[in-house]
């Protein structure tokens, strides 16, 4: 259930503003991968929940380079990858070179079969005006799609379930990406440890990151820990609990990050904005966190978070408190014809289902 603490708090709460202020790049702390490369330790997202137009969204990542960011996470399927190539287009050889971005991209649900991934992967690199990608992560683990603005009950009449093989036809198709040079890293994103046992087991080349769901209300200790373990790095979408989610992914029983106690507690503390104390949290955990704006005060106020006035143990500990195990972005447009609630889609008891969920477990190892 949603927290019952005033959100007239938060209102109370505000930060300083002043005249937009960049930030020097140098000064922004990076984190090492697998293979060595070191990726910023904070990126701009441009998810814009269906509702942000994509020239906005390409101005703000005009601006947010500006400022001071070097970590962009792009998707095919969020429809703006052409408007923010443009950007790029403008901006390189002029107010930062090329070999400074870190650009990340993604692999769209109904583009996972083998012949389909490189095509996938040089569309987003022509729409972005780049000869190579940072990373690039296979979205969601199903060749299961939605129509934009989709409601809660839409659904894929061809969907269907993880299975295994069909999926490493995919993975083998986005090692050889990394073959040819198109792109530099490649990871997954909303995966479960079942999933990622099987693809570590059977993969050539390893996944280096994870792009997954993580805020205090919702911390994926288990998954996080296992991403460490074994070499990925957790990259955090939705990190303030993503309150201009599209409309289908909200529930009357989710929590507000930004409006638990312990969290305005805190941002009293620092006088700063609670949504603030999020990112700071989500850095100093030691996750990627990647908030989506366009307003500059906002994600500036997110990329000076981590690099100044960090949280004290104690309050790292409390924010460990907030766990609700509250998940936001549930995924439900995904399931299959068959199934019949969204657990299916996360292996909630450490099992893979198969085409009628958690009543008939399919055989996909």
């Amino acid at each position: 259930m949603g927290s019952s603490f005033s959100l007239k708090t938060t209102e109370r709460i505000t930060m300083t503003t002043s005249p937009f202020q960049p930030i020097d790049s140098g000064i922004v702390p990076r984190r090492q991968l697998a293979s060595g490369a070191l990726i910023p330790a904070i990126g701009l997202g441009t998810f814009g929940s269906d509702h942000v137009k994509p020239d906005d969204i390409a101005a703000a990542v005009g601006t947010a380079i500006r400022g001071g960011y070097r970590l962009i996470d792009c998707a095919a399927c969020y429809g703006n990858e052409a408007q923010i190539g443009a950007v790029f287009a403008s901006m390189f050889g002029r107010d930062i070179n090329r070999s400074e971005l870190f650009v990340i991209s993604k692999l769209w649900n109904d583009q996972h079969k083998p012949a389909d991934v490189a095509k996938a992967a040089r569309r987003s690199l022509r729409d972005l005006h780049l000869d190579y990608l940072n990373a690039y992560l296979v979205h969601w683990p199903f060749p299961n799609t939605h129509a934009p603005g989709a409601r809660p009950d839409d659904r894929d009449p061809n969907s269907r379930p993880y299975i295994h093989e069909e999926y490493m036809e995919t993975w083998a198709a986005m090692e050889k990406l990394v073959d040819e040079g198109l792109v530099c890293h490649i990871g997954t994103s909303n995966m479960t440890i079942p999933k990622l046992n099987l693809l570590l087991r059977d993969a050539r080349i390893a996944p280096e990151m994870n792009e997954m769901e993580l805020h205090p209300c919702f911390q994926q200790e288990e998954l996080f820990q296992y991403c460490l373990d074994h070499g990925i790095q957790p990259i955090g979408f939705s990190p303030i609990g993503s309150p201009d989610r599209p409309d289908r992914d909200k529930t009357p029983d989710d929590f507000s990050d930004i409006a638990m106690p312990e969290i305005l507690a805190i941002a009293q503390a620092h006088q700063i904005h609670p949504a603030v104390v999020c990112v700071k949290w989500a850095y100093q955990r030691g996750q990627i966190p990647i908030p989506f704006s366009v307003k500059p005060s906002s994600f500036m106020s997110n990329l000076a978070a981590v690099c100044a006035d960090p949280l004290t143990p104690e309050e790292m500990a409390s924010i460990r408190a907030v766990e609700r195990n509250s998940r936001l972005i549930k995924g439900q447009v995904f399931c299959w014809p068959g199934s019949d609630s969204w657990l299916d889609l996360w292996d909630v008891d450490g099992t893979i289902p198969g085409q009628f969920g958690y009543a008939t477990k399919g055989k996909n190892s």
